[in-house]
């Protein structure tokens, strides 16, 4: 690892041209990187470190500066060699032909004409000795890092970083790399790597210092934290912390540092520095499709209303703007306490009012309740309520006053890469409702169950396969003795593109009713056009039944479509597709739907 040399060599050509703006500037600088016998990869990886292949992109102007980035490279270049296994380098830079090491910085030339950078890799090194010691039970270090595998400074990185987090994970907290032995041999191409590393003592939490120039009440901060004081330190413990406190969104950012060195009592401490969140946020959303108009959303979130992190929020629609139904919409609103019955149980109160007018029925409905949520994960919650409500219901059986008493239990499992345009993974959201009627309102069960998954068929995602599965069923009651909320339809954006929105449904007493379950299917191929658009070919279908599961004979329909997607970052795509009916008669003609977001 001594023996690195500047000369000449040959074999990759790269030109780029400068216009002359300041005195000392190039009038036309040509550059050059050539590496005889280096892959395309390792080429490409060298041409796109390099400062001086990369001048006119960098921003390099005058002829100090590029004789600067020709030195640096120098360093870039042999840190890339030794990571791709190549310890016996030998690296030429001439600027106007002169040896870019041999020219001064504070005395340039006048101009630079040309940079020819020549790269002799020279041969690939093994390993002979790969060794990293003591290592804590159970640790699995890189198999890269053996006797005979190409040796690589990335592959030696790993298996001594391996090694320390094991140590890390098992209460070290304070275990780092100690000495570490490296030998080339040039001869042989071989390097002998030795690690030893130094796991200090085992450790338990101490305790955490909690900010005071917070917004942020510090004993809510201490609560929500959950700070595993006495317990064996261990990295995930840290990061579940922090999890905690960027959950309730009043945070920016959230950092939990650990003291240089540990307490006298076998403890360390911590100290959470946090920055607070603008406290007000309003969003603002719309969608539209030709069946049912125009739908207006936005929401007004206040987060530690009360200086307790809490999360107060307002939401509103508007539906039906222009669509074959009279405008209808609702309001929401939800006060979120975190850390009330523990770290991750959080307590939520909610009221909700609204009015649906649908082709089939109209309704009327107020609520009024609570519930606790508990967080198992990044991943995983799950929440249960207790509501009270009343609901005005006219349809195809008149109309109808409904009394009760609900317990909605939700399940939310979302293992997406993305929540705006997954590329693999799944999503599952479960809804078991039981519910008790008052008066003349019958109870009974409602379930419904949302189950997505995403496929990436090449390695940049460019063609993904999406497909979801809806199921729904009421137990109980019959169909005139329900409120047509707890009662399923087919049709539109949300189950079968193609068909007008909630168009399927059941025959009763003489007309259309909602049914007591659903199966709905929906299938998508994306695919990646340019870097901002994409298209999408889709196929839906469902079926609604009369008894509490779809049968055989229970009607169904289906549609089928393409759809364009515009990606606006974050926000996910900008969503158009247009569907035509395949199956069933509720529906003839073309269909659009314009969002924001995937369709699932």
């Amino acid at each position: 690892m001594q023996n690195v040399r500047w000369r000449t060599g040959l074999s990759r050509t790269l030109l780029a041209a400068c216009v002359a703006l300041a005195p000392g500037l190039a009038v036309a600088l040509t550059t050059n990187l050539t590496a005889p016998g280096a892959s395309d990869e390792l080429v490409d990886r060298l041409t796109a470190a390099s400062s001086i292949m990369n001048a006119e992109t960098n921003g390099l102007d005058t002829s100090q500066e590029l004789v600067a980035a020709s030195l640096s490279d120098y360093t870039t270049l042999i840190q890339i060699l030794y990571d791709e296994g190549y310890f016996s380098p030998v690296i030429n830079i001439l600027v106007n032909g002169r040896e870019a090491a041999d020219i001064p910085v504070l005395d340039p030339p006048s101009t630079v004409n040309s940079v020819a950078i020549s790269v002799q890799t020279g041969r690939a090194f093994t390993f002979g000795k790969a060794q990293v010691a003591p290592l804590s039970p159970g640790t699995e270090i890189p198999e890269g890092f053996a006797k005979g595998q190409t040796a690589t400074t990335g592959a030696i990185r790993d298996a001594a970083s391996a090694g320390v987090l094991s140590w890390r994970s098992a209460g070290y907290a304070k275990a780092q790399v100690g000495q570490q032995r490296i030998v080339a041999n040039n001869s042989q191409a071989v390097l002998d790597a030795d690690i030893t590393l130094a796991p200090g003592p085992k450790l338990l939490f101490g305790k955490l210092a909690i900010p005071q120039d917070s917004t942020v009440n510090p004993e809510a901060i201490s609560k929500i934290a959950g700070f595993p004081s006495g317990e064996v330190y261990d990295p995930e413990k840290v990061q579940k912390v922090s999890t905690r406190l960027r959950r309730t969104g009043s945070f920016s950012s959230v950092t939990l540092d650990e003291a240089e060195t540990p307490n006298a009592d076998g403890t360390l401490d911590f100290e959470a520095v946090v920055i607070d969140q603008v406290p007000r946020r309003f969003s603002f959303g719309a969608s539209l499709s030709s069946s049912q108009g125009m739908e207006l959303s936005g929401s007004w979130m206040h987060r530690n209303l009360f200086g307790n992190a809490e999360r107060f929020q307002i939401q509103g629609t508007v539906s039906n703007i222009g669509g074959q139904e009279d405008i209808d919409g609702g309001i929401s609103i939800r006060l979120d306490q975190p850390a009330k019955l523990g770290p991750d149980d959080s307590i939520f109160y909610l009221a909700q009012l609204g009015t649906d007018n649908q082709e089939h029925y109209q309704l009327t409905r107020f609520y009024l309740g609570g519930g606790v949520r508990r967080v198992f994960s990044d991943t995983l919650y799950a929440e249960l309520g207790v509501n009270a409500g009343i609901s005005r219901a006219d349809d195809v059986f008149g109309e109808r006053d409904f009394y009760m008493m609900t317990f909605p239990l939700r399940v939310n499992w979302d293992r997406r890469d993305s929540k705006v345009s997954a590329t693999k993974g799944f999503f599952l959201d479960s809804f078991v409702t039981p519910y008790l009627g008052f008066s003349d309102t019958e109870s009974g069960l409602s379930g419904y169950f949302d189950a997505r998954g995403y496929l990436s068929l090449t390695s940049s995602a460019s063609i993904v396969l999406a497909g979801r599965v809806q199921l729904g069923t009421l137990i109980g009651p019959s169909l005139q003795d329900v409120s047509p909320e707890f009662l399923f339809y087919s049709g539109g954006a949300g189950t079968v593109r193609g068909q007008p929105y909630q168009s399927l449904g059941v025959p009763a007493n003489g007309g259309i009713s909602g049914g007591r379950s659903l199966l709905g299917v929906s299938a998508e191929v994306r695919g990646r056009i340019t870097e901002s658009i994409s298209l999408v070919g889709f196929f839906d279908i469902a079926a609604v039944g009369e008894d509490q599961f779809v049968t055989s004979g229970s009607p169904y329909q289906s549609g089928a479509g393409l759809g364009v997607r515009y990606d606006l970052g974050g926000l996910g795509p900008l969503r158009l597709d247009l569907a035509l009916p395949v199956e069933g008669t509720t529906g003839d003609g073309l269909q659009f739907y314009l969002g924001i977001g995937q369709a699932f």
